[in-house]
């Protein structure tokens, strides 16, 4: 299983690429400025149909996780160029450049901020232009107004977005306000008592030894020893359903299971991956001992190509088909760009491929 970095609207703008490009050859097949009625140019048709073929092409990479985010930034130039060789083309008050070039300047406003849409905005707009120019049409008023939709449609783009923004920010801090009451409000009402509860028992029991009541103590402590145990269950279950983890898998834990395992480390980043790669190692480890029942386990990180690899391996219970990826782990390497792998159909034993950049 992999653990996409790409979110839901990167996917839906693919996709909406694919429309787009299947509407745009059809309004060219039908348009009878371009070839005639139910013909068309070949040139454009080699254009349009180029253009689906990379839309077809970047949904895949997308969905297969093939390319870096970062490098999103060349299907913007890729969505212009498509279009300028098509308003170069088929530029007349029925071509399908301008909503190419339109489609360029909201993909960019979806997932870059004030500067790039206002960036792509104008480059749309100078390239249309340049492309009316520098072809067998004239440059009229209408090409110049049609320019000029594009600010518009940019500074459009540019305002919901920046709203969209603000909106999500200011619901995310009240998100984030009411959960932190909750949790302030549990933490207060059910385990800080249970803390204090422990304290008093505590030091009932040092009255005990001090009274030389040592068999007292002893049964004090042992029935303490239980209460802290339920207590850790529950802080534990707390905890996994706020990451809306299952709560099953908390419990499922195996004390005094003997693992060895075979660490081997080599690699060198800044201090802060260095501490997460070391984080995730241990968490895998735990992972190992608890739940994989493993009797050995390998754990293999080495300095890839501008990457950390890591490799977790036992010879324990493995995970399932459908079973989802251990959440601390995921979450960890997605919060600073990784990726994870996990090989389900493996006979035996997990298997879990992490890598994460270097810098």
């Amino acid at each position: 299983m992999n653990t996409s970095p790409f979110s839901a609207l990167d996917l839906g703008l693919c996709r909406a690429r694919i429309v787009l490009s299947i509407v745009a050859l059809l309004s060219m097949y039908i348009d009878p400025t371009v070839g005639g009625f139910l013909g068309i140019d070949s040139y454009a048709f080699l254009t349009g149909f180029s253009y689906f073929l990379y839309s077809l092409a970047i949904y895949f990479a997308v969905r297969q996780g093939a390319i870096q985010r970062q490098r999103l930034w060349a299907t913007v130039v890729l969505d212009i160029t498509f279009a300028t060789i098509l308003a170069r083309l088929t530029e007349d008050q029925t071509s399908p450049s301008f909503v190419l070039f339109l489609f360029a300047v909201i993909a960019v406003g979806c997932w870059s901020d004030l500067k790039g849409t206002i960036a792509a905005t104008l480059i749309c707009a100078s390239m249309y232009l340049l492309a009316i120019a520098f072809g067998t049409r004239r440059l009229t008023n209408f090409h110049l107004m049609r320019a000029g939709y594009f600010a518009v449609a940019g500074y459009v783009t540019i305002f919901f977005g920046q709203q969209r923004s603000n909106f999500e920010r200011r619901l995310h801090d009240l998100e984030s306000a009411a959960e932190r009451q909750n949790i302030a409000r549990s933490l207060h009402d059910g385990y800080i008592q249970s803390l204090a509860g422990v304290n008093l028992r505590l030091e009932s029991c040092r009255d005990m030894l001090m009274s030389q009541q040592a068999h007292e103590a002893l049964t004090e402590i042992t029935e303490l020893q239980r209460h802290i145990d339920r207590e850790y269950d529950e802080v534990r279950a707390y905890v996994r359903s706020l990451a809306n983890i299952d709560p099953a898998l908390s419990s499922a834990t195996f004390h005094g299971f003997k693992t060895e395992v075979n660490f081997h480390a080599e690699f060198a980043a800044r201090g802060l991956i260095v501490e997460q790669v070391l984080l995730i190692a241990l968490e895998g480890l735990r992972n190992t001992r608890r739940h994989g029942r493993a009797r050995r386990a390998t754990i293999d990180i080495r300095h890839g190509k501008r990457t950390i690899q890591m490799i977790i391996e036992d010879d324990g219970v493995g995970f399932k088909a459908s079973a989802a990826p251990p959440w601390t782990i995921a979450s960890r390497v997605a919060e600073f760009g990784g990726r994870m792998t996990i090989d389900p159909e493996r006979p035996f034993g997990a298997y879990l491929k992490i890598e994460m950049p270097d810098d």
